[in-house]
């Protein structure tokens, strides 16, 4: 039992610190960097590889957090009740802002980038797909902002459960 909540911890430590590292490093750095070239489609460019990286984040925190699913309930009785309750919660949430950002919220922004003839950056501020396409932006940050909040709860717990002597 213990070595499968290890092998939990493990997944969902790398997953948050991917995530994490996505959010403060890859996304500002893809942007600063091609910010210095001056080039009249950097944000097309960058968000590109944003998108792309994004995609794999959000792809691997569903699938773990499908795995995490499945192996709560053999550790059912070593958290409790309301322990168990909690993280069966957060891992749900995990499942559901990772979709919600891949194949809802994803797939929206690059429907609507199709419906552009110019890059983004070349719309007025006022533009309304410009608009939408920042609230899209906007609603992206959110979910996986809930999805690593939702992990870090969850890991806590975990970490707690199984820093607690089992048999008593």
């Amino acid at each position: 039992m213990q070595i499968l909540n290890s092998i939990r911890i493990v997944l969902l430590s790398l997953w948050l610190g991917a995530a994490l590292f996505f959010s403060f490093v890859v996304a500002p750095a893809a942007f600063g960097v091609l910010r210095l070239y001056g080039l009249p489609n950097m944000s097309e460019i960058a968000g590109a590889i944003v998108s792309r990286s994004l995609g794999v984040v959000n792809l691997a925190g569903f699938v773990i957090a499908l795995l995490l699913a499945v192996t709560i309930f053999a550790r059912r009785d070593s958290v409790g009740r309301k322990g168990f309750l909690v993280e069966g919660i957060c891992v749900a949430v995990i499942a559901l802002t990772t979709v919600l950002g891949h194949w809802v919220i994803a797939a929206r922004m690059r429907a609507l980038k199709a419906t552009m003839l110019l890059p983004i950056d070349q719309l007025t501020p006022d533009d309304a797909r410009r608009v939408a396409f920042n609230s899209l932006h906007g609603y992206s940050v959110i979910v996986l902002s809930l999805a690593m909040i939702a992990a870090l709860v969850a890991l806590v717990l975990m970490t707690r459960s199984s820093a607690r002597p089992q048999g008593l």
